[in-house]
């Protein structure tokens, strides 16, 4: 009897971490078998610099993962972050191709391939597509569009699109570490799968990850992302600050960003360098609310992730500055456990063990084709607007 393991691997540019979880029959959530991290090497803002560097973290940390969970890892799926991760909203539209003029699914196919024509896509590549919204004849549609009738179809999309070249580093990195790659999956995608309730997601939600280098803010609204978007800022810059600001090393100010050992040091002098740098990356995500007309108009807040999120007082100045209810991340994948694993730098892996949810037996499935088409990405992106 095949056992239904799903492996997920995040290399970020600090820390790479692999997570290998089982999925029982009935159980919605995986049983974590096995879990390993190590620093990153060779990877800055989320591209590689140096892919030997690269290769051997993934080793480490797959060989750490294998060792706990007594498993081969031989398949994975792999998470996209860094700051070429973006989204991009461009509409399309098409004539209806049956005399009758009954909508079916090649026109709407056709509709968002006229919205991708219309994207200047560059050297990036698209992961995911989600329509926002659909218009027949003028008129927005809401639900089925297959078998209502009209003469011109119009749709507005958002594209979650990646560097094409650091996007082919990556998964040369991963091969060259011995796994198969399954699929990719945006690391904001991924991880609302688990921080996220679909009712806020329904209701209008920011999720922000804080990672080492970048954050990442994605807006979700009626069950499904409509924007992504990364700043080159992160939880490293206020490490520098309070290394500039104590004229301390670097590992010294990790442990002082992090509350440990601060009684050596002034409270308020290092209260208010951390809150300068939060202050920045605040006000970065709500001059972006503003472009969407978005600031302080979504109803379930903000939820932080990543591993800028422990930063301390991170809640309540984001409360106070952007005026929107406020959380760090949490996740039900683990009932009451107690484990490392809770830790909201986590959770961009642990998404992507739901992607076997349900699924095929690990080494049954048919391989994914990771440079997918347009055409595919469509398919997919429908199936989170449509019932």
């Amino acid at each position: 009897m095949l056992r239904n393991i799903s492996i997920g691997i995040d290399v970020g540019s600090s820390t790479t971490r692999v997570v290998v979880g089982e999925f029982q029959k009935g159980e919605k959530n995986p049983n974590i078998l096995g879990a390993g991290e190590v620093a990153t090497a060779g990877v800055r803002h989320g591209y590689i610099t140096k892919d030997t560097l690269v290769i051997q973290s993934i080793r480490s940390a797959i060989g750490n993962a294998a060792k706990t969970a007594n498993l081969e890892v031989r398949k994975a799926f792999v998470t996209l972050s860094g700051a070429t991760l973006q989204g991009g909203v461009s509409t399309g539209g098409t004539i209806i191709s049956k005399a009758d003029g009954e909508v079916t699914g090649l026109d709407v196919t056709k509709a968002l391939q006229d919205s991708e024509e219309n994207l200047n896509l560059g050297n990036k590549k698209i992961i995911h597509v989600y329509p926002i919204s659909f218009r027949l004849d003028g008129k927005e549609v809401l639900g089925r569009l297959e078998g209502m009738r009209g003469t011109k179809l119009e749709v507005k999309a958002l594209f979650v699109t990646y560097s094409l070249q650091h996007l082919e580093d990556l998964l040369g990195a991963v091969a060259d570490a011995g796994v198969e790659v399954i699929d990719v999956i945006a690391a904001p995608i991924a991880e609302s799968h688990i921080v996220l309730s679909e009712k806020q997601k329904i209701a209008g939600v920011a999720l922000v990850n804080i990672g080492d280098q970048t954050t990442t803010l994605s807006i979700f609204e009626n069950g499904q992302a409509v924007s992504v978007h990364t700043f080159a800022i992160g939880s490293r810059d206020i490490t520098n600050d309070i290394a500039l600001g104590f004229k301390i090393p670097l590992e010294r100010a990790e442990e002082l960003k992090q509350g440990i050992g601060i009684e050596e040091f002034s409270s308020k002098k290092l209260d208010e360098i951390i809150e300068a740098r939060l202050f920045d990356i605040f006000e970065s995500i709500d001059n972006h609310l503003k472009k969407l007309k978005r600031s302080e108009l979504l109803p379930a807040g903000i939820v932080f992730t990543g591993g800028g999120a422990n930063t301390p007082n991170l809640v309540e100045l984001s409360k106070s500055v952007l005026k929107l209810p406020s959380a760090i991340g949490e996740s039900e994948i683990f009932g009451n456990t107690k484990t490392k694993l809770r830790d909201p730098a986590w959770f961009n892996v642990l998404g992507l063990l739901t992607l076997r949810r349900g699924g095929e037996a690990y080494g049954e499935g048919p391989m994914r084709n990771i440079l997918k088409d347009l055409k595919n990405k469509i398919k997919s992106g429908l199936k989170q607007l449509m019932p």
